[in-house]
């Protein structure tokens, strides 16, 4: 393999949702050089930023009935038994959530953590505030799934956070997805809640780091029969 491709590898490609806004970015970068070079280079600075925001790289996940992976990059936040939203319709008695928070350096791209059936979409507009607050749940503009599996229901909950100013939703109700299978993104820094069904136990804590579509959360399976995976 030459050098060149080598490097090419390695450059993961970016989404399409990505394309207007580096765009936008290069666009008033060769503004800001006509203006004058250094606020150029600031400007390149920045877009690639936004290049390296919409990144979006292939992950290799664990394919097995009960194992629920991370639907984001970014750190557990919150591992809490809390009461979930009313508009999961996942029942009135506190469940497992894990909090994966974004900051404006991770990949946004959220993938699904178990394969199944998407039951329910439910869009909530809100505030704004710091995602990483507990309130946040509650206060911030949200899109929940309720994804439905053999052993029960799973939420998952995109949340806008102080940045982020818009959700994207790639899905639809009555859809299957795969383990690790993209179902959205949230713009510019976020948090993903994850609802777990009655008796699943953390096998992460808070602090750790998470990579989307990869990153074990939780296993609500007795034993380990073992994994595939899947590359995507």
């Amino acid at each position: 393999m030459s050098i060149a491709n080598s490097i090419r590898a390695q450059i993961p490609p970016i989404h399409k949702e990505g394309y207007p806004f580096i765009g936008a970015f290069a666009l008033a970068t060769l503004i800001l050089f006509w203006i004058w070079t250094p606020l150029g280079w600031i400007g390149t600075i920045l877009t690639g930023w936004c290049a390296l925001f919409f990144r979006d790289p292939v992950r290799v996940t664990p394919i097995r009935e009960g194992v629920v992976v991370s639907p984001a990059d970014g750190r557990v936040s919150l591992i809490q038994m809390v009461l979930p939203p009313a508009e999961l319709g996942l029942g009135d008695i506190p469940l497992l959530r894990i909090s994966v928070f974004m900051s404006v350096f991770n990949c946004h791209v959220n993938r699904s953590p178990v394969a199944g059936r998407i039951e329910r979409i439910a869009y909530r507009p809100g505030k704004f505030i710091n995602a990483e607050l507990d309130k946040a749940s509650d206060d911030n503009e949200r899109n929940s799934l309720v994804i439905s599996i053999p052993g029960g229901r799973i939420g998952v909950v995109q949340i806008a956070g102080l940045v982020a100013r818009r959700i994207v939703s790639f899905v639809r109700e009555g859809q299957m997805l795969g383990a690790g299978e993209r179902f959205g993104l949230i713009r510019f820094g976020s948090r993903l809640d994850v609802f777990l069904p009655e008796g699943s136990k953390a096998l992460v804590s808070v602090g750790q780091t998470a990579v989307a579509g990869e990153t074990v959360l939780a296993d609500f399976m007795v034993g380990d029969g073992g994994r595939t995976y899947r590359i995507d």
